[in-house]
């Protein structure tokens, strides 16, 4: 096993450099993240019900699941992003399209389908309590039933349009239903496929329940699903030793890299062999929300830059650290902000 310590300040700046030459698209679960600022001290008692009235001052809206990833690609100054997947023919699916345009994201195939909702998260949250202990119960809309063939179809000849105009293509499987979002079975299955007749592409696939389902595509999972671990406590981690057994027997399973993230501690990489990438160590609150997303976008970047795996880990640490310290709100980093993070990150070392 390697561990991976040291990356030059002119290193990070030919990488980023390369950045806006990347033409990548994120094919997956576009959600609306939906944000309401509650005040608490204008709180009323309804007159048909009884109940609290919560009263909102103040909405926000912004892409969220694989649009998350799309934010984080705009603020790290990717060339051309496009966006596969659909929405629903409704007004969140407005708000989704007038938010990836003002991204400069491509949006010709987040094909509309009427009869599908636009899957969304509201998120209340009390305006003077930024962070997790301001947060309200979330209400989620998502589809619930199988994804039509023909839709699935569209995402097929979507994806096949764009690939030879690529250099990195993110998956992202949001929906805990199976069949029910982008990423059925089906698409999985041609994704794997794509990946072996297009050699030139970075395929790099996320999921949150069916990673293992993925093959001949660079699959990113956390510590405790590379082991088979469920409810993970606040704190918990696993073990070095059991996470490279693990590591290599995934790199086996899949045909392709793995790269496992490790909270604070970083992520474990396993080309050309099982690689530590130490994060940052950071002081203060911190907020995790899509710091995985941010994590992807900056190392899917540097690896269509030219990175090496590691490398690229280590920007997908770089990116993740700067996220989390943005409160209340699910953050980005531009890669002005690397630099010094980088020099922090030396300095620990």
């Amino acid at each position: 096993m390697n561990s991976f310590h040291h990356m030059s300040e002119q290193r990070l700046q030919e990488l980023t450099a390369r950045f806006a030459q990347v033409t990548i698209a994120v094919l997956g679960d576009f959600f609306l993240d939906k944000y309401l600022d509650v005040a608490p001290k204008l709180a009323e008692v309804s007159v048909e019900t009884g109940k609290t009235a919560h009263q909102v001052t103040c909405e926000r809206h912004s892409p969220g699941a694989a649009g998350t990833i799309v934010c984080n690609l705009a603020a790290l100054g990717a060339g051309a992003v496009h966006a596969i997947g659909y929405t629903g023919d409704d007004g969140s699916s407005y708000d989704m399209r007038k938010d990836l345009a003002a991204l400069n994201c491509h949006t010709d195939h987040l094909h509309v389908v009427p009869g599908r909702m636009t899957p969304t998260y509201l998120k209340p949250r009390d305006k003077d309590h930024p962070g997790l202990p301001g947060e309200h119960s979330r209400y989620d809309t998502k589809n619930r039933t199988p994804t039509p063939e023909a839709v699935q179809q569209q995402m097929i000849d979507s994806l096949d349009q764009l690939l030879p105009t690529l250099k990195a293509l993110i998956v992202l499987d949001q929906v805990e239903e199976r069949d029910c979002g982008v990423v059925t079975a089906r698409v999985r299955e041609t994704l794997a496929d794509r990946a072996q007749s297009h050699r030139h592409v970075v395929f790099w696939a996320d999921s949150r329940h069916r990673i293992r389902l993925f093959s001949d595509v660079l699959t990113k999972v956390n510590q405790f699903e590379l082991v088979g671990r469920t409810n993970p406590t606040p704190g918990d981690r696993v073990e070095l030793d059991q996470l490279v057994a693990a590591i290599i027997r995934a790199r086996t399973r899949t045909g392709a890299p793995v790269c496992v993230t490790r909270g604070p501690l970083g992520m474990l990489v396993s080309d050309p062999e099982p690689t530590v990438v130490p994060g940052v160590r950071l002081k203060g609150p911190i907020d995790e929300t899509g710091a995985g997303d941010g994590a992807t976008a900056g190392a899917v970047l540097a690896l269509a830059a030219g990175a090496s795996l590691a490398e690229a880990a280590l920007v997908g640490n770089l990116v993740a650290s700067i996220t989390v310290q943005q409160l209340g709100t699910t953050g980005t980093a531009s890669v002005d902000e690397l630099a010094p993070r980088l020099e922090m990150w030396q300095d620990q070392r």
